[in-house]
């Protein structure tokens, strides 16, 4: 498998932008498209990546025996191929003796819906939340746009604007969640998921296939929970019913489907930004006024990636990627080192075309969205309910352009 995957060097922050600046910015681009400047090869990777990202499996190919959908784009398509959607996931949990429990052994922790006709017809059913779970949190499906440039951005920077807001803001200051690369065995930065629990593209596809689509990959370390990607995941938790599996437990997915994804989200261009106006350009002074830019960090960069098109780039995408205790809304979950109230800082590129907002689609407007802000994100909310209203206004339009 080649690797896309960023080879940093100890460059901080100012020191990117001050020494490169010519090579920051990414070249303008609609949803859906590749990122500028790919050589042929990767272009060829790129499109292949979409397909496979497209494409509909099946029971042969490994599907099941329960699964949530059968391809990747049936929970990626907003705008394009690689976007969010509507749809919902769910996970579960409880705590026994103060400690979080996934309820692996009852079908967590996450909930698969559907199900496959199994070897001698029989029929497997989707699970449902059981009994035992005392915590139960709906995760709303996130665009893939730019994910390859998040990935590109070098662990130490993410560690460095933690320390800087530890010095500088203690009391919102956000910390990384540190996880095991489930190839490799490194310790890295978590950067993708609601929890920063997934440290790169390659994990991320890996971790998809099996929860998602059923599929396993062989090949695997253990994850927070202990359990492989090469697990088959049990309906409810009963491994018995593992022995009516037509494809065998594990099945055995192709470690070339979860190379086809990364290669795809590698080189998708991040989200188009929207029309600035006067009324943007303010309310975006506003946004950093009060408070929001301390977290939802307008820029980062990426490091010297081997793909020169992912090199020392401008990420727009308005996070720190670091999780902050959030109090109410935090959804009780605790994946690698989050505790149940922490999240990470969501991204805000391509705010505009979400259906819904927040991690679990609670609000259904920016304001409300604001207004939920708890924990270390209360001030900000605080200072957003003191602006006039046409501030406030400003600020939305501002929130609507990304």
């Amino acid at each position: 498998m080649r690797s896309t995957h960023c080879r940093s060097r100890s460059f901080t922050l100012p020191v990117l932008m001050l020494l490169f600046p010519w090579a920051a910015a990414l070249g303008q681009t609609d949803f859906g498209d590749p990122l500028p400047g790919l050589t042929a090869s990767e272009l060829n990777r790129f499109q292949a990546g979409k397909a496979a990202f497209k494409e509909v499996e099946g029971t042969a190919d490994g599907v099941g025996p329960v699964f949530n959908r059968d391809s990747c784009v049936a929970c990626h398509d907003n705008q394009a191929t690689g976007g969010g959607s509507a749809i919902f996931s769910t996970r579960i949990g409880t705590r026994i003796n103060r400690q979080f429990d996934p309820l692996v052994r009852r079908g967590g922790p996450v909930i698969q819906t559907e199900g496959i006709v199994g070897r001698e017809g029989y029929l497997y059913v989707g699970e449902v939340i059981p009994a035992e779970a005392t915590i139960i949190a709906r995760r709303r499906t996130p665009q893939t746009f730019g994910l390859g440039l998040v990935d590109a951005v070098p662990d130490m920077l993410l560690v460095g604007l933690a320390i800087k807001q530890a010095l500088r803001t203690p009391e919102i200051a956000g910390r990384p969640n540190f996880v095991t690369d489930l190839r490799t065995g490194q310790w890295r930065v978590g950067r993708l998921g609601w929890k920063a629990a997934v440290p790169n593209l390659t994990n991320f596809s890996g971790d998809a296939y099996k929860e998602e689509m059923g599929i396993t990959t062989p090949g695997w370390l253990p994850d927070e929970d202990g359990r492989l990607i090469d697990d088959e995941n049990p309906p409810q938790g009963d491994t018995s019913l593992l022995e009516y599996n037509p494809v065998g437990n594990p099945n055995e997915g192709d470690i070339e489907d979860v190379v086809l994804f990364t290669d795809f989200m590698t080189f998708l261009a991040p989200p188009p930004r929207g029309v600035i106006t006067v009324a943007v350009r303010q309310g975006e002074k506003l946004f950093a006024s009060i408070g929001c830019a301390d977290c939802h960090v307008p820029a980062l960069y990426t490091g010297n990636h081997v793909s020169p098109a992912l090199r020392f780039r401008r990420v727009a995408a308005y996070s720190d990627f670091l999780l902050h205790d959030m109090s109410a809304l935090g959804d009780g979950i605790e994946q690698g080192q989050a505790r149940g109230t922490e999240m990470r800082t969501a991204p805000l590129w391509g705010l505009r075309t979400q259906p819904s907002f927040l991690h679990d689609g609670r609000a259904t407007t920016l304001r409300e969205a604001i207004l939920q802000h708890a924990g270390q994100g209360s001030s900000a909310r605080i200072r957003f309910q003191r602006l006039k209203w046409w501030e406030q206004e400003q600020l939305l339009a501002f929130l609507n352009s990304l």
